[in-house]
This record gives structure tokens, sequence and C-alpha cells, in this order.
């Protein structure tokens, strides 16, 4: 018995002189920076958008299609694959974070053909949430209805 419990220490110590060390306050700090600039660089769009002219919800929806933009293009030219492992959950942010998503199950099927690769491989990720939102709206949709 004592030398079970004896073993069980040692292996103990072994486990924890080889696990990586939990970094939540740096990791955590990362994730606010990266979040921070992403939705900075949104409020940017927004304010650039509505200075030429637009208004609040055209400004809002031009600032959606651009971080979608910058965020597929950082992930074709394997940009954003660095900001994700430097911000972590920062870099998860809805828009960007979806975009990123998408377009990574695309690239990574593309040489199966445009078809059978990046058409079908690009909604693995977008499939669910579609089907989701759509569900959602019509239940949404039907309860406003009888209220």
């Amino acid at each position: 018995m004592a030398n079970t419990n004896q073993l069980k220490s040692q292996y103990q110590k072994i486990i924890d002189e080889h696990s990586p060390k939990n970094k939540v306050v740096g990791n955590s700090i990362k994730a606010f920076l990266v979040g921070g600039i992403i939705c900075s660089i949104g409020q940017l769009l927004i304010n650039g958008y509505m200075f030429f002219g637009f208004s609040f919800q055209e400004s809002s929806t031009l600032t959606t299609d651009s971080l979608i933009l910058i965020s597929a293009i950082m992930t074709a030219f394997n940009i954003y694959d660095n900001v994700g492992k430097f911000g972590g959950a920062g870099a998860l942010i809805p828009i960007t974070g979806f975009a990123n998503s998408m377009v990574s199950a695309a690239m990574e099927y593309k040489k199966e053909g445009y078809v059978y690769g990046l058409g079908a491989k690009l909604f693995t990720i977008a499939g669910p949430v579609i089907v989701f939102g759509t569900i959602a709206s019509v239940v949404i949709g039907i309860i406003y209805y009888f209220i």
C-alpha cells in the first residue's frame, strides 16, 4: 500500500514537471487586446463610412462586410492563424472568427476541386449555423405571430 502511494506521488511529480504551465492572466490580457483591436477597427470602419455620408445602418452593414473580407483575406494568406495563436479567444469574435473558420475549411479541401472540395467543405462549419439560424427565425416568427 505504501509503495503504491509512493509510486502515485512520483508519477504526479513527473506529470507536474512536464505539464505546461497555465498562463491564465497572460492569455486573458492577449485575448482582451486582440479582441479590443478587432472591435476598434470595426468602430473605425463605422466612423469612416459615416464620414463619407453613409447612414449608421449602411455603415454597420459595410463594416460587417469589410471585417468578413479582411478576415477571409488574412486567412488566405495565413495571417489570421498567427493572430489566433497569439490572441486565443480574442480572435474568435463572431464575425471575423466565423469568416476564418469558413475560409479555412474551404482552403483545406480546395485540392479536391471546386465542387466537391471547396464548395462542399465551405459549408461544413457554416451549415449547422445556417440551419440553426433558419429554424430559430421560423420559431421566433411563429411566436411573434401569435403574440
